[in-house]
């Protein structure tokens, strides 16, 4: 590798969800701070609302990277990288086209589809490490035939890394309650995704929004609620409800690691509210997210909810009980820390050390 690591960053990119995206840009930037000398790249779609405000240099396509197989596959000979992520994107053919030329190749699946298509031989052959960012919990393990069948094609099995966050920093987290003026365990968080999602023709950011201001006017709570860039009307006001429209993954850490509780859609957030062991009360906004809250509500690490004004508004004010307050908060703190951003972070290094060039 170069003494300045070239690392291009894969992920999928739409007008709706944006977890791939933001787990790429949480990547780039503990590998900026550890290695500050690396050059970052991402390609995205220009259909994401979010692409045109990435921190780092970009390359634009017309459709989706998994789609765009051979602008993919230019860029990709003409950046050089000496690490790519596909992050729940890329054929085999990009992966292949990567791997030939010399890059460390690094596919990240998030739920039981993804990983399985990761560990098709031909993608495999050409994966130096498949990570999964889930719990084991969640995912549940391999089958006996996939692991004979990586063994004999020695290739390495998928590793179940949980979930990628910048960890909570108590003076930016002090900063950022006095932002907002708010208390440490003295409101509840609630954050339906990016805000593009839609339950039923409705977007479930409103329906998250309005369960926040009833929150607030049955508990006295003070809601927080966080909107998500793809959210695409101007912030709703409610009495007891603090609106914000978006945080950088940092910023919602920290404010999520205060929160006496929260009120979360079923995608990164959840897990990671886990990981951080704040009592959650999760409802799916998507079609991949039922499965993911079906495995955190049978291991008690979190309360669920059909994603329905009344029933949020139920299962809210019994969350907040301080006997289910405790139970959670008691359960959570049996599950080990888990963050998946150390394991890659640690793996760059080796990578990097191994070079001697770094």
């Amino acid at each position: 590798m170069s003494s300045s690591p070239k690392i291009l960053f894969i992920p999928v990119s739409s007008a709706e969800g944006m977890g791939e995206y933001m787990r790429c840009v949480i990547l780039a930037d503990a590998i900026n701070k550890t290695f500050p000398s690396a050059d970052i790249h991402f390609i995205l779609s220009e259909q994401a609302p979010y692409a045109l405000a990435c921190p780092y240099p970009y390359s634009l396509l017309k459709d989706s990277p998994t789609k765009a197989v051979t602008s993919v596959n230019h860029i990709i000979s003409s950046y050089q990288p000496d690490v790519v992520f596909f992050d729940a994107s890329g054929r085999k053919s990009q992966l292949s086209h990567a791997y030939k030329l010399g890059a460390k190749v690094i596919f990240l699946s998030q739920h039981k589809r993804k990983r399985a298509r990761g560990m098709k031989i031909g993608r495999a052959l050409v994966t130096d490490c498949h990570w999964v960012v889930q719990p084991e919990f969640v995912i549940g393990a391999i089958s006996c035939l996939d692991r004979i069948k990586l063994k004999l094609i020695n290739r390495p099995e998928p590793i179940n890394i949980g979930p990628v966050f910048t960890q909570p920093d108590k003076v930016s987290q002090v900063t950022l309650l006095s932002r907002y003026q708010l208390m440490r365990n003295e409101f509840v968080l609630f954050n339906a995704g990016s805000g593009g999602h839609k339950v039923r023709g409705e977007l479930a950011a409103d329906i998250f929004a309005k369960a926040a201001h009833a929150s607030y006017l049955t508990s006295g709570i003070v809601s927080v609620m966080v909107f998500g860039p793809n959210y695409p009307s101007a912030l709703p006001q409610f009495e007891g409800v603090i609106a914000i429209k978006q945080l950088n993954n940092k910023e919602f850490i920290n404010i999520l690691s205060a929160a006496k509780a929260a009120v979360l859609s079923g995608g990164d957030t959840l897990l990671q509210a886990i990981a951080l062991r704040v009592p959650t009360l999760t409802a799916p906004v998507s079609k991949d997210q039922p499965p993911r809250i079906a495995a955190c509500v049978s291991a008690q690490l979190a309360v669920s909810s059909a994603t329905e004004l009344e029933m949020l508004k139920l299962n809210i004010e019994r969350l907040l009980t301080k006997e289910n307050i405790v139970t959670l908060i008691t359960r959570l703190k049996y599950e080990p820390n888990m963050n998946g951003l150390e394991v890659i972070i640690q793996q760059l290094q080796l990578w990097f050390d191994v070079s001697h060039n770094f």
